[in-house]
């Protein structure tokens, strides 16, 4: 296991409507969460990199994820666009043009491939047309982004393990899809674990979007999945 502050490996993904109602959620939570992901929701709401600004001038690190999908040239220069910020992560889709020209772009930022969406489980994979099982298609996918340059990827837990015994320690996987409590049926998350269960598997970091916004109290929330995660990851100087 990689040496992280336990403390960032808890990413929240901050899914709220506008940039005021993110940075009233980013005070409430307050120390509990260090790491934020910025989606595609609230770059349409507008004021996208003021918010990214301020959140890394209040000392937070921050995920971009609008997993850019389009052709290399254009990918490279919207990743160009984000280097130099103080971001910490990227997100692009894994086709290999699209890897290979966005790792090749950044400087300070480490880009992720997204290898298959945690909302997707066999029967969406056939009906796009994938003839292999999800976990072939995952590994496959890790391997050509370690090819590509790519720093890590962004992955189910449930392939965690079997990107971790094809290669190692040479990508960081990151993990959505945490539930640490049991997945409701109208939930869009299909392919889902504990945070315990990622990080057994090998996950380096995790994405919480809903148990920790639609809690009671959030802060308690992350808190609660901030001991979890200090009970399993060592600290980073340990």
């Amino acid at each position: 296991m990689k040496k992280i502050d336990p403390r960032e490996r808890l990413i929240f993904a901050l899914d709220v409507p506008d940039a005021e109602a993110a940075r009233l959620m980013v005070g409430n939570l307050g120390d509990s969460v260090v790491y934020y992901k910025l989606g595609l929701e609230l770059a349409m709401a507008g004021g996208y990199f003021d918010l990214l600004d301020w959140m890394v001038g209040q000392g937070k690190k921050v995920f971009v994820d609008l997993k850019f999908f389009d052709i290399p040239a254009t990918v490279a220069a919207a990743v160009r666009r984000l280097n130099d910020r103080g971001i910490g992560f990227v997100t692009v889709h894994g086709n290999q043009g699209i890897m290979e020209a966005a790792a090749a772009a950044a400087k300070d930022v480490k880009i992720l491939a997204v290898t298959v969406l945690t909302s997707l489980d066999r029967g969406d994979l056939d009906d796009l047309g994938f003839a292999c099982d999800v976990e072939r298609l995952v590994v496959s996918r890790a391997r050509r982004a370690l090819a590509a340059g790519c720093a890590g990827v962004v992955s189910s837990g449930i392939e965690a393990e079997a990107i971790r015994a094809e290669l190692g320690e040479r990508l960081l996987v990151v993990t959505p899809g945490i539930r640490p409590v049991e997945n409701r049926p109208s939930d869009d998350q299909k392919r889902v674990l504990t945070v315990e269960g990622a990080f057994a598997a090998g996950a380096d970091y995790i994405v919480v979007g809903r148990p920790i916004r639609d809690a009671a109290d959030p802060r308690a929330a992350a808190q609660a999945i901030q001991a979890s995660i200090a009970r399993v990851c060592p600290a980073a100087g340990a």
